[in-house]
Parts: structure tokens; sequence; C-alpha cells
């Protein structure tokens, strides 16, 4: 029944294991060989002890056809056959041992071929079947199934298609045929499945919306069974495609009518579309757009007629947040427009598709309000500040000061700051500040100041002394309705005035020998002018307050003074109709000699500045004194007594007689007018200083006659000198 392979072991020594593997199978023996399907034939046999698999043989009766297939078990399926042919089929069983005997063969036949189905939708209800003949088939069944669920016919036919009607749209059908042989042998099925077409989309809605800032029409509908894609399309060839409701149609323009249908579409085709609807796009913006200035802060927005428009929405954005907004059938709406302000500006046309996409937009800025707050000022005789509050929309500011209809003076500045220079002093000038735009220039509404410049520069023409303290100033000044003010600055800061409206006045109250700085300043009600350039002024020496003359000796007399501000020198005069005597001198005093004595003198005195600028002082009149006497003779009288006797210088003056000796004074004086008086208790032999002198009016004796020494003797001698 076998042999053993070569690895094996001597037979007594291989477990029964190994025996029994070592033993090639029984061969199978077949029962039936069938073919269900056109390239194969199940082979059902017997299966045999030992046997781990089978190896089934197909092969043609004339040998041009041989193949092998592997099977583990019963019933086996050979493939890779050919439709509708004779085959010799056998059986060979394997196991470890090797393959057994090949069974006894056993004829078959494959079966007819599958038809090779082709299927279409022509409606959403109907769907054609068509195959190839199929050779050697005489008839043909089929079957239709929905959904391949649902059984729904089943029948022969000799033809090569199949219309099948009456069916559900959008829906699945699948179709089974199969062909027989002529000795009623069913052949191969095949299937195929179809979906009839979608029917007409229904409940079509149109609506317009913007997408990215472009007008589209949005397309909605009812979906229908079996579509997994739909076609929107209108009559200007625009179309749009989605699988689900809505898609929109991007016209693009505006102010259209468009007529609009969509069609359901799936794997079998389209649907009829649906009836066409009308539709009125969004209207165009209106363009252009234009604003008329009315007055009065009122302007007028105005543009031309759209297509297709009920009504138009105009709006007013102000750039401080306010807005307005206006809706009219007509083509213009008024709005406020203040000074100074922007304006965004825009019109939209309305239907019942919507509104209008944007049109223009106008940026419109009014020109700017005249400014408020204005102050003006003077700071010098040829210029005018000003300064005012900002106003909204300027981007810069025009100055003009005017003169007599003529522009003398422009300023142009981004600031609300003006100095207007190179004016003329003390000259009124209508001064306008106009608030400017760049893009629509300047207000030239805005109302004239009138300003005036200070006055111009008085100059001083003339000082002069009116008094040891005042002086006299003169100027030039051309300024209209102006008052004027002289100014005396001494070193010391000291200020003193004097006002006028003409052209002089006079300055009091100034101190003696100081110096001044003198200046005039005019004022009008637009401020003070410049002060004039300075002129330096010397008020004359101060006189002494007083003033003494002593009497040195009889033609010498000292003149001595309190001291005088601003004095350098002095010259002092002693006048009489005897003569005079004068002293020059830098100190508060000085010795005058040739004096006459008995003599009334006028004293005056002359303060001298550094500069030699004179002050005359008078004084109260000096009377130089008394002469002393002359032949003054001394006698010896009895009784010790002296008698003293001299010559007078007038009969009317009064003199004392002094006689000094021996340690003891004696005195005497005459009456008025006398020239002897006598001395008692004098001592004989002793030497005496006699001095005879002028008494004055007060009693003072006058101190600088001389004295004279005289011997007095024994009696009956003589005096001598």
């Amino acid at each position: 029944h076998g042999h053993l392979e070569e690895r094996c072991a001597p037979l007594e020594q291989l477990p029964r294991r190994c025996l029994l593997q070592s033993v090639t199978p029984d061969i199978p023996i077949i029962n039936t060989a069938i073919s269900k399907q056109s390239q194969s034939v199940m082979v059902d046999f017997v299966e045999v002890t030992g046997a781990t698999s089978y190896v089934l043989r197909a092969e043609t009766a004339d040998g041009s056809f041989f193949s092998e297939g592997l099977t583990t078990n019963s019933p086996g399926v050979i493939t890779g056959l050919q439709p509708y042919t004779d085959y010799l089929f056998s059986v060979m069983s394997v196991n470890g041992g090797g393959r057994s005997q090949p069974s006894s063969q056993i004829s078959a036949k494959t079966v007819l071929p599958p038809p090779q189905l082709n299927s279409t939708s022509p409606s959403n209800s109907s769907i054609l079947v068509a195959w190839a003949l199929v050779p050697n088939a005489m008839l043909y069944s089929y079957t239709v199934s929905r959904d391949n669920t649902l059984q729904l016919n089943r029948g022969n036919t000799t033809d090569v298609s199949l219309d099948l009607g009456g069916l559900d749209a959008g829906v699945s059908y699948c179709i089974t045929v199969n062909g027989w042989s002529p000795d009623g042998v069913p052949g191969d099925t095949t299937t195929i499945c179809q979906i009839t077409r979608p029917s007409t989309p229904q409940s079509v809605l149109l609506r317009g919306v913007l997408v990215n800032g472009v007008w589209g029409v949005s397309v909605s509908w009812a979906s229908v069974q079996g579509a997994n894609q739909y076609v929107a399309t209108s009559s200007s060839g625009v179309s749009c495609s989605s699988a689900l409701s809505p898609c929109v149609l991007m016209v693009g323009g505006c102010g259209q009518v468009l007529y609009t249908s969509i069609t359901a579409i799936n794997q079998a085709g389209a649907s009829q579309p649906s009836s066409p609807i009308s539709f009125n796009t969004n209207p165009c913006p209106p363009d252009p757009v234009r604003v008329n200035v009315l007055g009065g802060g009122n302007c007028s927005l105005v543009w031309n007629s759209t297509s297709y428009t009920d009504y138009y929405t105009a709006f007013f954005k102000r750039d401080d947040g306010m807005e307005e907004s206006c809706n009219t059938t007509s083509t213009s709406c008024s709005f406020h427009c203040s000074c100074g302000y922007s304006y965004l500006l825009s019109v939209f046309s309305n239907n019942q598709a919507g509104t209008s996409p944007l049109g223009p937009v106008l940026n419109e800025t009014t020109v700017p309000c005249c400014p408020g707050d204005v102050v003006v000022w003077a700071p010098s005789p040829e210029t005018l500040e000003m300064v005012w509050t900002p106003v909204r929309g300027a981007d810069s500011y025009q100055t003009w000061a005017v003169v007599t209809g003529v522009p003398d003076v422009i300023c142009n500045d981004t600031s609300s700051t003006c100095v207007l220079s190179s004016l003329t002093c003390n000259t009124n000038y209508s001064v306008t500040i106009i608030p400017c735009t760049e893009t629509h220039g300047c207000n030239l509404s805005c109302s004239p100041q009138t300003h005036e410049t200070v006055p111009c520069m008085p100059a001083v023409v003339g000082v002069s002394q009116n008094s040891s303290t005042s002086i006299d100033v003169t100027w030039n000044g051309s300024n209209i309705a102006a008052d004027y003010t002289a100014i005396a600055t001494n070193m010391q800061g000291g200020i003193h005035t004097c006002q006028s409206t003409g052209a002089s006045c006079t300055v009091t109250g100034l101190l003696c020998g100081s110096s001044y700085t003198v200046s005039v300043i005019a004022a009008t009600a637009a401020g003070q002018s410049i002060p004039s350039f300075s002129v330096p002024f010397e008020i004359a020496p101060c006189c002494p307050d007083n003033l003494t003359v002593t009497q040195v000796t009889q033609a010498l007399s000292n003149v001595s003074w309190s001291v005088a501000s601003g004095a350098q020198s002095f010259h002092v005069s002693l006048m009489s109709p005897r003569g005079s005597a004068k002293c020059h001198s830098l100190q508060s005093s000085c010795l005058i000699g040739c004096i006459t004595c008995g003599t009334n003198y006028t004293v005056s005195l002359e303060a001298i500045s550094p500069s030699g600028k004179t002050e005359p002082c008078t004084y109260h009149s000096f009377s130089s004194s008394e002469c002393c006497p002359s032949g003054i003779r001394l006698y010896k009288r009895s009784n010790n007594t002296l008698r003293v006797q001299w010559r007078a210088a007038t009969t009317l003056s009064n003199y004392t007689a002094k006689v000094s000796g021996s340690g003891r004074s004696y005195t005497c004086s005459p009456g008025p007018g006398g020239s002897t008086c006598d001395v008692a208790d004098v001592t004989c032999g002793n030497v005496y200083s006699v001095v005879v002198a002028p008494v004055n009016p007060d009693t003072t004796v006058i101190p600088f006659c001389s004295s004279r020494i005289y011997s007095v003797l024994y009696r009956g001698k003589r005096s001598v000198d």
C-alpha cells in the first residue's frame, strides 16, 4: 500500500506514530461533481483516514487542460475553469507519506457564464438594464429587489434587456440575471444595482446675500430622496452646486432680474429642473453722490436714481460719533452740518431683495469755525501778540493785520498763537484770525477786531533845572491821544515823575546834589511805549544848612559850614561897601583875611559840584568886631589909683580895660563913648599888663586886642610902657 521514506529509522525502531505517517493514505471516492458557477466545480468525496489534505484534479478529455487544487476536507472547490465546458475530476488523498493514487474520475460541466449587465435610469421612475448575448443561453431569468432587500419582481425573458418602470425616484434597485443552458441548467448569476434619478426639487426660495463684499442670491430648496448634489442655474449663466441646501449664486452685479431653477443629481443623472423663479437682485448703490451746502449750518446730500429701487437710506456720521439717517423715495436728504466737523456720507438703495452694496462714501469736512476767546496784547510798539482757543477742523490759521483795507501783515501758522511783527507804532489795525483746512480752504466769514499798537518811543529834547529840587523836561512825541510820563531816577533807585499830554512837564521833589537819568514814556489804552533813551542830569549841589563866621583877629575871620550834598568845593565871599574878602576851599571851612573891623559884611557861599555845577547860597550878614582902641596910656593917680586912657574908634563904642599884675587883676569900664577909667588899690613898683578891648552888645569882650606892659613907679614918676 505504500513505501517508507528514507528519513525513517528501521521499522523495529520506529514508534507507531511515525509508522502511520509513513504510509500513503487510501484513495478517496467521489460522490458528486456539481458546477454552481461558471468557473468552478464543487467536488464531494468520501474522506479517508490518515489524510491531511486532498488534491482535486480537473482535466479535459483531450488533455488540453490540466489543473489541480488543494482542499483539507470535502467538499472541495476547484476554480480557474472555463464556462460551459466538460471536465474530468479526480481526488487524491495526501499525508506525510505522500499522495494516494487518483480516485476514479467523474465528469461534470461548468454552467453558463453570468450576463454582463449595464444599467441606466432614463427617468426618475424607470431603469433600463441590458446585457450582451450569453452563448448557449436559451432563456434568461431575472429578479428585481429594492435596496437589495425587498424583492419586488422576478421573471424570465428571451430578450437581452429589461425596461423597468413605475419605480420610485431616487431609490436604489438591484437586478439579478442568469442564463439557462439548452439542457435546462441555470447559469452563473450577476447582479447590478441602479438608483433612479431624483425627483425635481420643490419649495425653492431665493434671497439676496452679501458674501465678502459681493452680492449673491441664496437659493434654498426642499431635499429630495436619493440626491447627493444639487445645482442651481440662473438665467445669467451663473450656477452653484451643493450637497445640502442652500447654495449661493454669485451674480456679482446689482440691479438685475434673474430666473433660477434647481436640478437634483445622483449617480443616475439629473432630475428635471424646477420651474424658473424670477428674482430681483439687490439694487445698485447711487453713484455719483454730492453735497450741496445750503448755509446756516444746513447741507443737502444729492444722488442719481437707481433701477429696481423702492426707497433710499442716507447715513450721516460725524467725527465725534453723532449719527443721522434719512429714508426717502426722492434723490436727496438734508442734514445739519456744523462748522469744523468731518462727515462720512453714504446712500443705500433698497428693494424687497434687500439693501444695495456700499457705494461711494463721501468724506466731507466743513470749514472750521471762527476762533473765539481771542486775546490780543501789544508787547512792543511794532508787535501785536494774540492767542485764541483752537477750533475743530482747522489745520492752520491765517492772521491778517489790515490798515486802510490793505493787508499789512499776514501770519500763517498751525499754532493757535500768532505774533504780528514789523507793525507801525500807535496805529489801529483791523485784525482777523482766519482758520483754514488743506481740503476746503479758509473760512473767510470771520469778523475782524480792531487793536492798536502801543505808542511810539518819545525822544527827550532837553532837561533843565527849574529849582534846587525840580527840573523841566521836554520831548518830541507824535503819538495820538497819548499820555506822557517823565521819569527821573537817581543812583539809589529813587523815582520821581511828572505827567502831561503835551510835550513838557516839571519833575519835582528831587534831591539837590544828586545825579538822575531822565526818560519819557508814552501811554495809550493799548499800553506803554518803550522808554525813551535816558538823558543824564545832575542837580546843583545843596547849600550847607549852617554857616558860621568867627572873627579870629581884628582882620582875620574863620568861616565854617555844614556838609553840602553834591558839593566838591566852596567859594565864600564877605562883601561890604568898604571892600570884600574871599576864599575857595575843598574843606568845610576857610580863613578870610583883610577884614575891616567894625564893618557889616554880606556873607555868601557858592557850592560847586565835581562837574562844575554851582549853587549860590546866601546867609545872614556878618559884622566884624569894633576896632581895638589905640593910644593906650597908663597914669598913676593918688591913693594908689591908676588911670587907663585910650583913643576910641567911635564915640558910641563901649570898652573895658583889664590891668593885671602881682597876681591880681583889675578891670574898669567907662560909660558909652568913654575913653578913660580908673583902677584902685594897685601896688606901686610893679609891672602891669593892660588890655583895652571893645565890648560887644552881648557884653562879650573882644579877645584879640593886644596887651601893653607898664611899670608903676613910685610917687612923682611917670608911667612907662
